[in-house]
């Protein structure tokens, strides 16, 4: 026979969202070394190398919160959980997105390229610098980063300008959810929520829960 295990406490609660909306924003300030020849994935890469890890620490996490029997069953405990999962799903989802993003890249660079003084690759070198404005300097330093990942000028910008929207939209998403992790671990542990009304309506879910429903809708 299990053991009952002693109610937990909301302060515990509100930490458990604490400490995960930081490791999510942690996520955003991983650094990550990147190659000469493959500066174009530098915006993408701290996240990439960091994402994963934080989404297994989150995870082991929420099973020890649930690991025990009972399973959290306070109207704290319920919402506390809620806005855990939705956070680990959110972030799983955001680090899928950032993985395919990525696998694109490469395969579009996997792609062998005209040689850099091919007609192909001068019309990609006048596309680029006539479609965007760019100072001397910044002309320099892009033909300079695109000769040594053996790219045209005109490419390079493309996939970069790919990895940074990619960079971009787990931005988005971290802080979203690193937000959103710390205003239900605030209200958690505000007195209110012992009387948290988890079944009356959107006014009493986790702010992650109803980001997640608003967006649903706006895809609808």
């Amino acid at each position: 026979m299990t053991a009952n295990r002693a109610p937990i406490a909301r302060s515990e609660m509100a930490d458990l969202l604490t400490d995960a909306a930081q490791s999510v924003a942690g996520i955003l300030t991983t650094e990550y070394p990147t190659a000469i020849n493959r500066s174009y994935l530098h915006p993408v890469l701290g996240a990439l190398s960091a994402g994963p890890q934080a989404a297994c620490e989150l995870n082991d996490r929420l099973e020890d919160f649930v690991a025990d029997e009972p399973l959290p069953s306070t109207p704290a405990g319920l919402f506390t959980l809620a806005s855990y999962a939705s956070a680990l799903g959110w972030l799983t989802e955001s680090l899928a997105e950032l993985t395919t993003s990525v696998d694109q890249i490469c395969t579009r660079v996997g792609i062998p390229t005209q040689p850099q003084d091919s007609p192909s690759s001068s019309t990609a070198k006048r596309n680029s610098e006539s479609d965007l404005t760019f100072s001397t300097a910044e002309l320099a330093a892009i033909h300079t980063a695109a000769e040594a990942a053996g790219l045209p000028p005109g490419d390079y910008i493309e996939v970069l300008s790919e990895s940074l929207l990619a960079a971009s939209r787990i931005t988005d998403a971290c802080m979203e959810i690193s937000s959103g992790l710390l205003e239900d671990a605030a209200y958690v542990l505000d007195e209110a929520t012992d009387h948290v009304r988890i079944g009356d309506g959107p006014n009493g879910l986790p702010t992650l829960v109803r980001s997640l429903l608003a967006r649903m809708e706006t895809a609808e």
